[in-house]
């Protein structure tokens, strides 16, 4: 390694200081080692980390904010199993036990609960206009416990207008629980595939952290021993629906009932954010930030195949994020005290939604209207050829000046893009508060979520390339020059990770909304970070912070069960849209469009 001298200029002079690939570099190592498990939210390694970013924090000179260099906040952890998970049919005549995780199972986002009630086959569980199917057509499950057959029909035919083996939005878990949900179902049971003995493990499902409703994943040859004296079999069924496409729906008699108790644990804990301020001759500061948690052990979000138990050591995602704020932060604490003051944040909660950088821009230490910008920086350890994307340029109204002003470093291709003030890293909770941002990321790769993410794979003269870069730019800002006024400058639609109605078309989310959700979910409903200017839901009054509850009639639990209402609308719908504002409910109609 090598120690990678930078200039800054000030007026016409210039002041040499360095920063330190192998001080960079250790940093990386300690965040991504076995003793910190991952830095999973809501364990005690990510309490170790944070413990030990405020320790470089402290040796780098920088103050406690509010007398102390954390920021406490609760988080609803991932869902853990609990021991009370019960499962029987009743036919009648007899009883028949189920077996907990030899039978069934529940999934990760199932609700927890006990629910006795009639049972009804629903087929795929399946409701797709656009493909003239559904499975629920005549067929009243209100109160009554569906079972569900897993994927879509056809799956193998690859004339099938399901897509065949590339499978359509309706075959996903959450939609099959919503689907379910908004025609009354009380409890969903899904089987395994025909002729198989896996079942999903629990803690690998994406979906939402709480679908609303009891979901469980069942053997498909434990349920044909249950229809049996039923004269029902399961794989005719499935073999006729996939000759013709016809739903074959059917209700068991009053006397076959289910009795199942769904114990999932979803645990409140407190976790951190880590601040440190450097203070400036005036009260404005500049925010450099990063998230410093990731998967831990390996949870529904790890792409590998079989992640359970193993530390995902999140080196690049996003260690080397963090680890560039401390370089910074040692860094600047050697310069002379400027116009503005500067923060250095780390985020936790950031792979569970933004929870972290959320919670702050709502309950700030110092004031967000003293905030000049913030500068987010996610994965910035493994640049290639020497590309790295620049978000947000067009947030502020000076910073597209700045960054065009700014000698790139040798080597260094930035892909610059005046929007990106959205998505799914931390400086969306900053746009959504109108701070400029700018977000620095050097792209995914093949270790991304994985466990083979290790610190030895960072390429720390190439990182701290960039960090020089944006110190530079962080100098002008906290320096002389004019501070740079929020623009509101949307994406194009369809642009924003997980922006319920952004898409159009039978790929996307259906007709055009223009809703951009908080990606940190409330209790219930979907919390709108922003609403696009002359959208449908701008030109029906809707606004940021507003929280839908209702969506043409259907309740909406979650953003799952919004892109799955919105998706089954069309073009030049008119539809009831309930929000909560403040105290008030309201009632809005919002006409749909297509997307621009």
């Amino acid at each position: 390694m090598f120690r990678y001298s930078i200039f800054l200029m000030t007026g016409t002079l210039f002041a040499a200081t360095q920063l330190d690939p192998v001080h960079y570099l250790e940093n990386v190592k300690v965040l991504a080692s076995p003793q910190f498990k991952g830095r999973g939210t809501g364990t005690p390694e990510l309490e170790k980390a944070a413990n030990y970013i405020a320790k470089q924090y402290h040796k780098a000179g920088l103050q406690p904010v509010g007398g102390s260099y954390f920021q406490r906040y609760p988080v609803t952890t991932m869902a853990q199993l609990g021991k009370r998970n019960k499962l029987s049919f009743h036919n009648g005549s007899g009883k028949n036990e189920a077996k907990f995780e030899t039978d069934f199972t529940p999934l990760n986002f199932s609700s927890a609960g006990s629910v006795t009630s009639q049972l009804v086959f629903a087929g795929y569980g399946i409701t797709a206009p656009e493909y003239n199917y559904d499975d629920y057509a005549g067929l009243d499950v209100k109160g009554k416990t569906v079972i569900l057959f897993r994927r879509e029909p056809q799956e193998f035919d690859e004339k099938s207008v399901f897509q065949g083996k590339s499978y359509t939005r309706h075959s996903q878990f959450d939609a099959k629980a919503t689907n379910a949900k908004m025609h009354g179902a009380k409890a969903v049971i899904m089987l395994t595939d025909l002729g198989s003995t896996d079942l999903e493990k629990f803690g690998r499902t994406a979906g939402p952290a709480n679908a609303g409703i009891p979901f469980l994943q069942l053997k498909a040859e434990t349920a044909q021993r249950w229809l049996d004296g039923f004269n029902k079999s399961l794989k005719e069924i499935h073999d006729d629906i996939d000759k013709d496409l016809k739903p074959r729906p059917f209700v068991l008699p009053e006397t076959a009932t289910i009795d199942l108790q769904v114990d999932v644990e979803r645990q409140v804990k407190q976790v951190r954010n880590v601040l440190g301020y450097l203070p400036g001759e005036t009260d404005e500061y500049v925010i450099i930030g990063a998230h410093y948690d990731h998967l831990g052990m390996g949870d529904q979000f790890s792409l590998d195949a079989n992640p359970k138990g193993k530390i995902h050591p999140g080196a690049d995602d996003n260690a080397s994020g963090s680890s560039g704020v401390i370089e910074l932060a040692r860094y600047f604490s050697s310069r002379a005290k400027a116009k503005r003051g500067m923060l250095f944040m780390a985020f936790s909660g950031e792979e569970l939604g933004l929870l972290g950088s959320a919670f702050y821009a709502e309950h700030s230490m110092l004031p967000n209207a003293k905030a000049v910008a913030m500068i987010n920086m996610d994965m910035i350890g493994r640049i290639r050829d020497g590309k790295v994307f620049v978000g947000g340029s067009g947030t502020g109204s000076t910073l597209k000046k700045i960054l065009d002003d700014t000698e790139k470093p040798e080597g260094m291709k930035f892909d610059m893009s005046e929007t990106a003030g959205y998505g799914s890293s931390d400086h969306t909770s900053f746009t959504i508060k109108q701070i400029p941002v700018l977000f620095f990321f050097s792209g995914l790769h093949g270790d991304y979520h994985r466990p083979s993410d290790t610190w030895d794979k960072i390429n720390a003269p190439e990182a701290i390339k960039l960090l020089s870069y944006v110190a530079v730019i962080s100098d002008k800002l906290r320096g002389g020059e004019e501070r740079p006024q929020y623009v509101r400058v949307m994406p194009p639609a369809g642009s924003v990770p997980g922006a319920a109605g952004s898409s159009g078309g039978s790929s996307g989310y259906g007709p055009y909304f223009g809703s951009i959700p908080d990606f940190a979910e409330p209790p219930k409903g979907v919390r709108f970070a922003d609403v696009r200017d002359g959208s449908p839901a701008g030109k029906a009054g809707l606004k940021a912070g507003d929280i839908m509850i209702a969506f043409d009639g259907k309740d909406i639990q979650n953003l799952y069960d919004f892109t799955y209402a919105l998706k089954a609308k069309k073009v030049g719908d008119e539809v009831a849209v309930k929000v909560l504002r403040g105290t008030e409910t309201l009632e809005v109609k919002v006409l749909l469009t297509a997307r621009k």
